[in-house]
């Protein structure tokens, strides 16, 4: 009993010390906890306290620095300022410099002039007193003769006197009339070409160098173009024109640049097209048959046109030449049409300047009859018309009218002046001919670089729709003669290496210019 009481007793006092060392380690623990967190809180006080002290430095530090950059400002502008007024007093300095030496320069520049001035006076002093001397002592002279001469010698010597007064009177008089004759005869040849216009005025129609064939149906386009194509490859390779067969209803097209074939070509197609047979020996028989039907109507379209406007006893053989005339083209304007439009014309004028109107019709009508002819001769179309018309017999005037009307020669009637004018004025009515633009700029081009390729030449400039150059040239390098010879030079130079409709004008410009400045 006491055993267990003991052992009783060591357990609880065991457990109790137990129990006091478990109390002990847990009191110990929340101590150490509480100064641990004691320890941190006094830390992050004193980290704050530090920054605040840092902040302050810095504020106090930027402070400092602000006032600093404010007295450096206030120092800056305040030497500025100074330098500024000092480059004012230098300036004002230095303008007032400039001014004395002006002045200076002035009244050293008025002296001399001055000086010039005085020194001219007296040289112009000194020779008008030569003069006077002079004229004295003629006078003197001229007395001591007229006391020498008799009375008839006397009234010869005031005659010759008076015919030389009356003679510069009349050369101002006939000075006078020529300039106011000019002027009336530029207004009445003005009214006279106005009024041959009016008179004979024609329509105008640009040709097209397409004709269009209208067809029964679509089904003819077929047999147009016949089996693998035989019938239009034979029609083109014939006539030498193409067919343009496209999406356009019951119509083909024919096109060519030689109005003859394209005629022939409409006549044969639409024979071929009446008739139904369309193959290659048909197409060639016809248009053999229409090829001989249109020449052989030729001499009936001259003879036709020639009595319209009056123009009779013209050779059969010109007629069919005429006739060709219809299906020649220039520059999109038919030469035939244009033929009238230039008798008519020179017959107009002709009537109103006193020349006869037929011989004016006449060479107007033929004045381009060599372009019938002119690809089966050599020469330009004036020169072979005017070997045609003289092979006929054609009167002088005539003659010389087609060959001078493009101005190759000088020119010697006044009928030739009427047709060359005639010409002018019918080729140059708005949309009278037509030329593609690239081809109308190549030829401009053209002849200004072949101008400006001639020694002295500094700039040629086409102007007029290129029926004038005007080419400038150095007047250091080429005078007045040469300019002359430069001018034929150019104008022979185009005759030979371009192609252009009418005539061309050489205009040679030489300006000398002499420059200085007034300081």
């Amino acid at each position: 009993m006491d055993i267990t009481l003991i052992i009783v007793a060591v357990i609880a006092v065991g457990a109790g010390f137990a129990a006091g060392w478990l109390m002990f380690q847990k009191l110990g623990k929340d101590k150490i906890v509480n100064a641990e967190q004691s320890a941190k809180k006094i830390v992050d006080e004193a980290y704050k306290a530090a920054e605040e002290l840092k902040d302050q430095a810095a504020e106090e530090m930027l402070r400092e620095l602000s006032e600093k950059e404010k007295e450096l400002e206030r120092n800056y502008q305040e030497l500025e300022k100074e330098l500024d007024k000092r480059d004012s007093l230098l300036e004002k300095n230095e303008l007032n410099l400039l001014r004395k030496s002006e002045l200076l320069d002035k009244r050293e520049r008025d002296l001399r002039s001055l000086e010039g001035s005085v020194n001219k006076r007296i040289n112009d002093a000194k020779e008008r007193e030569e003069q006077a001397s002079e004229t004295l002592a003629k006078h003197e002279e001229e007395l001591q003769r007229i006391a020498e001469l008799s009375k008839q010698e006397a009234v010869k010597i005031l005659k010759e006197r008076m015919k030389e007064t009356a003679r510069i009177e009349v050369g101002k008089d006939i000075k006078e009339i020529i300039e106011e004759a000019h002027q009336k005869a530029k207004s009445d040849a003005a009214k006279i070409v106005l009024d041959a216009m009016q008179k004979s005025a024609v329509n105008h129609v640009t040709e097209s160098s397409v004709s269009v064939i209208s067809l029964a149906s679509d089904e003819m386009k077929g047999r147009i173009i016949g089996r693998e194509g035989r019938n239009i490859r034979s029609f083109e390779t014939i006539t030498g024109v193409e067919i343009i067969i496209d999406d356009t209803p019951e119509a083909v097209m024919i096109t060519s640049f030689d109005p003859f074939r394209r005629e022939v070509a409409r006549m044969a197609l639409e024979i071929l097209l009446d008739d139904g047979r369309i193959h290659p020996s048909r197409i060639e028989e016809v248009v053999e048959k229409c090829q001989k039907e249109l020449e052989e109507n030729l001499s009936s379209i001259g003879n036709e046109t020639a009595f319209e406007i009056g123009v009779v006893n013209v050779p059969q053989e010109l007629y069919k030449y005429l006739g060709m005339l219809k299906f020649r083209m220039t520059y999109g304007q038919n030469i035939l049409q244009h033929s009238v439009e230039v008798a008519l014309l020179a017959g107009q004028m002709a009537a109103e300047l006193g020349f006869d109107p037929i011989v004016a019709k006449r060479a107007g009508l033929l004045h381009d009859i060599g372009k019938a002819v002119d690809r089966s001769m050599e020469g330009n179309h004036s020169v072979v018309g005017y070997e045609l018309a003289k092979k006929y017999r054609e009167k002088d005037e005539v003659l010389q009218a087609i060959r001078q009307h493009h101005d190759d020669t000088n020119l010697t009637n006044p009928i030739a002046v009427l047709v060359q004018l005639a010409n002018e004025i019918s080729a140059s009515r708005p949309n009278a001919r037509r030329e593609g633009m690239e081809d109308f700029i190549t030829r401009m081009e053209d002849l200004e670089k072949l101008a400006e390729s001639y020694d002295g030449v500094i700039k040629a400039h086409a102007i007029q729709a290129g029926r004038e150059v005007r080419v400038i040239i150095e007047p250091n390098i080429v005078d007045d003669e040469e300019s002359e010879a430069l001018a034929v030079e150019i104008a022979n130079a185009i005759e030979e290496e371009l192609h252009y409709p009418g005539q061309i004008k050489v205009t040679i410009v030489r300006e000398y210019r002499s420059i200085n400045f007034a300081k």
